[in-house]
């Protein structure tokens, strides 16, 4: 993970997802990793997918959808972190910085959705 974050939300939320899937990696195949990590490679991944999607504009209406949906995909992915932390001490660091990305990804949505709103 580097230090310096894109501007391009497209770009972030794939570095995002991508550097989920690299913290899988690292952990070891318990049954819980195995199923929280699961859970984490759809959701993390949705984040991006979904904001992409949105982007396409086939208008406002689909737009604001798709943005709420890789605003709770954010938020979901954060909870599967938070479980993966508990159970895994030793990448804690690694962990609580997606945590925080996950977070900060999620409140720039909000701030798109209410801008949309608005």
């Amino acid at each position: 993970m580097s230090n310096q974050k894109p501007f391009n939300l497209e770009d972030r939320t794939f570095e995002f997802a991508r550097d989920c899937h690299f913290l899988i990696k690292n952990l070891s195949k318990t049954i819980s990793n195995i199923e929280d990590a699961k859970q984490l490679v759809r959701a993390s991944g949705s984040v991006g997918a979904n904001y992409i999607e949105g982007n396409e504009k086939p208008g406002e209406k689909d737009l604001k959808y798709r943005i709420k949906i890789s605003r709770k995909e954010a938020k979901e992915s954060e909870y599967w972190l938070k479980l993966l932390k508990s159970q895994n001490p030793s990448h804690s660091n690694d962990i609580e910085k997606l945590i925080i990305e996950a977070a900060e990804i999620r409140k720039i949505l909000s701030t798109i959705i209410n801008k949309l709103d608005g």
